[in-house]
């Protein structure tokens, strides 16, 4: 099961303050992956119960995962990255938005990892679209996770008939993960001032 895991040094680095682009898009990196890692999992062990290890096991459901893994982590790295520059330009004063240049930074080292080059170029693709109509004075304040909350929703590889019933909580558990990290994010940079 491990191969189908994000590298754990990616999710467990701690940080003290972000103070530079590198802290910066080793958050937005570690933190998508972890959200991304623990919901999409945490949902399969709670929908598959007792059979969990024996379908990750089977080499069909162990490609869909890895398909749905990907997808949903393109997608919160996309949300992060938007949400992260937001907060920032309008209550740290930051000046210089580099979003495309992290995001694009953060899933190129992703080929490395197994991510194809389908999902890189799609991902490439719907983020720099997204970026041409995102309000950065607004768009922190507005649920900014929402479309990483619809793609674990979307990409889970559970059937259609039983997600219907476990829409509410699927949304629910990502959106929590990310209120953590939001409030992770304001702490790490509460002494930060680009003035």
């Amino acid at each position: 099961m491990g191969e189908y895991l994000f590298p754990v040094e990616k999710v467990t680095s701690y940080f003290k303050s972000i103070k530079s682009k590198g802290d910066l898009q080793k958050f937005i990196q570690q933190r998508s992956a972890h959200v991304t890692q623990t919901t999409l999992y945490g949902y399969l062990k709670t929908r598959i119960g007792v059979k969990y290890t024996a379908m990750v096991d089977d080499e069909v459901f162990s490609k869909s995962i890895n398909i749905a893994k990907w997808n949903i982590y393109m997608i919160a790295i996309a949300d992060c990255t938007f949400f992260t520059f937001s907060y920032l330009i309008n209550e740290k004063n930051l000046k210089e938005n580099d979003c495309k240049e992290i995001f694009l930074n953060i899933i190129e080292k992703e080929k490395s990892n197994g991510l194809s080059n389908e999902v890189y170029e799609k991902a490439k693709k719907e983020f720099l679209n997204r970026y041409e109509k995102i309000d950065f004075n607004k768009y922190y304040l507005d649920n900014p996770f929402k479309e990483s909350c619809k793609a674990l929703y979307n990409w889970a590889p559970i059937a259609d008939e039983l997600k219907i019933l476990d829409k509410e909580i699927v949304l629910n558990s990502m959106r929590l993960k990310w209120n953590l990290k939001i409030d992770e994010f304001k702490k790490l940079t509460r002494n930060l001032s680009f003035d």
